[in-house]
């Protein structure tokens, strides 16, 4: 944690201030590293720190650093982990070793079709000894999801208007829909958010999976793109952001309470976000003259058939070797998408 002394703190200066302790009279500033520009997906954080800021009268900050500006995209645990930052966004899939019980929520086809059902179930799953334990060796601990909408895919080429003519396409997919999209023949390939556009420009695949809302129209994709898929919902990817523990042991306590108390709002904020990106992008894609790409129920149903149960019991198999108990994992998943309504 730094405090508005006139110091700036990085590296091992950094975990020393976080071991210090702060009063609620102090000023204090997180600094909370996120990958690309202002976008929907950030405005749940955003309303968080406006509103801490304001509850707290200026002394409770949280600097959001955008553009990699704080930490690299796949090194955000790690920055937390040496004390680099208090928070950041942080998806599992960039680092699966990282931390593997995570990954279950990158899995295709999970029953959460809503954005309420996918917060309840990332909230549930904060409480999962394996997840504790997973953020625990990071230092580390969530703070609120980023409750991704279902993802979809833009590209160039020839549109994929059948299932068959994945094969042999070389997309961006990363987790578990990577796995799906191995199942159709495709060939998945790994890289962050902001690599994407140059890559689909020079050709280095020739797909990249995204939510509407979020990303395609944000990272500006539909410049080098056309063709996008409208319905076929192949799952989202489990990123949250996450914030040092202790950083947030370090807290005064009415500090703490005032960012749980934040949460709710900060959610309604993303969900409307997300709608609001909706409402500009999909429009958007279709005045520029990209193909829209709808499935019927019978090529979703077959897609489902091929790319879910496989990719689940594979995930498994892979958990299990790794010592944590992959079904026991999925089955809290499911049990908790199920209270959750969906």
């Amino acid at each position: 944690m730094k405090r508005q002394n006139g110091l700036t703190l990085a590296g091992i200066v950094a975990c020393t201030a976080l071991a210090t302790g702060a009063s609620a009279a102090e000023k204090v500033t997180w600094n909370l590293s996120v990958w690309g520009n202002a976008r929907a997906v950030t405005a749940g954080i955003e309303k968080m720190r406006d509103d801490i800021a304001e509850r707290t009268g200026g002394n409770f900050q949280i600097n959001i650093g955008y553009g990699e500006t704080l930490s690299p995209a796949k090194e955000n645990i790690d920055a937390i982990k040496i004390g680099v930052i208090e928070a950041a966004q942080f998806c599992p899939s960039y680092g699966p070793g990282k931390v593997p019980a995570w990954t279950v929520l990158d899995l295709p086809f999970l029953p959460t079709p809503t954005l309420d059902a996918e917060i309840a179930v990332h909230e549930a799953f904060y409480d999962n000894e394996y997840a504790k334990k997973d953020m625990a060796r990071w230092g580390a601990k969530p703070l609120m999801s980023t409750a991704l909408p279902q993802y979809e895919f833009m590209g160039t080429g020839k549109p994929p208007t059948e299932l068959e003519d994945w094969k042999g396409l070389r997309v961006r997919a990363l987790g578990g829909i990577g796995d799906a999209m191995i199942q159709l023949g495709a060939i998945p390939t790994t890289v962050t958010a902001p690599e994407i556009y140059t890559g689909l420009e020079r050709g280095m695949f020739q797909a990249a999976s995204f939510p509407f809302s979020d990303s395609f129209g944000a990272f500006r994709l539909d410049e080098v793109s056309n063709w996008y898929t409208y319905n076929m919902h192949v799952g989202t990817l489990g990123c949250q952001f996450v914030m040092s523990e202790a950083a947030w042991e370090n807290l005064p306590a009415e500090y703490q309470q005032l960012l749980m108390e934040a949460k709710p709002g900060a959610y309604e904020a993303l969900k409307a976000a997300y709608k609001a990106g909706d409402d500009e992008y999909v429009p958007r894609f279709d005045k520029r003259g990209l193909t829209r790409i709808v499935y019927t129920p019978e090529q979703i149903e077959k897609l489902r058939e091929i790319a879910a149960k496989p990719v689940w019991e594979a995930w498994i198999k892979e958990v299990d070797a790794k010592g944590i108990p992959g079904q026991e994992l999925l089955d809290y998943v499911l049990e908790a998408a199920k209270k959750a309504g969906s």
